[in-house]
């Protein structure tokens, strides 16, 4: 079950980060988040604006935020276009701990139930989050670059036509 995080869930949602922190730099992937991202402070944040989400099924296995409306690093776009400018969510800092395999299409999933347009990016290093957002029909679109200036793979969502939603 999906739900948004509570600050009781705070030190499950730190163990999840740190078990994919862990998992991105024995696969490859040591910058995207370093040793300390995402931060508490934003976590917290995240958690009093109604922006983090947790799966919970006999414990927290996969943690994500979900926020709504336009995106600054999302308003430049290199090397390519976003499939619609209407109104997007963007999926950010989605993780698991690997005990619950499936979690970014039910995470997706989910996501679609509250917006049909949505955005993620990742990481050019992040090979495993590359293939599960491709898997899960996101379109890479171009490239942006966060807050610190470091380039990201950027993608939105397309509805599979053949059932008109998501497969």
């Amino acid at each position: 079950m999906i739900r948004k995080a509570t600050a009781a869930d705070l030190p499950e949602i730190l163990r999840i980060y740190a078990a994919a922190r862990a998992y991105m730099k024995a696969s490859g992937n040591p910058t995207q988040w370093g040793d300390h991202h995402p931060a508490q402070p934003l976590l917290e944040e995240d958690i009093r604006l109604g922006r983090l989400y947790v799966e919970e099924d006999g414990g927290l296995h996969g943690v994500f935020a979900l926020l709504f409306g336009d995106d600054p690093t999302y308003a430049v776009i290199e090397g390519g276009s976003w499939l619609s400018d209407a109104p997007y969510a963007t999926i950010h800092r989605i993780a698991a701990d690997g005990q619950r395999p499936g979690f970014f299409p039910r995470a997706l999933r989910y996501c679609l139930g509250l917006c049909g347009n949505l955005r993620i990016d990742t990481h050019a290093d992040n090979r495993t989050m590359q293939h599960q957002i491709e898997k899960c029909h996101f379109v890479r679109c171009g490239i942006i670059y966060v807050e610190d200036g470091s380039p990201r793979i950027a993608y939105q969502y397309a509805a599979p036509e053949e059932n008109g939603g998501f497969a």
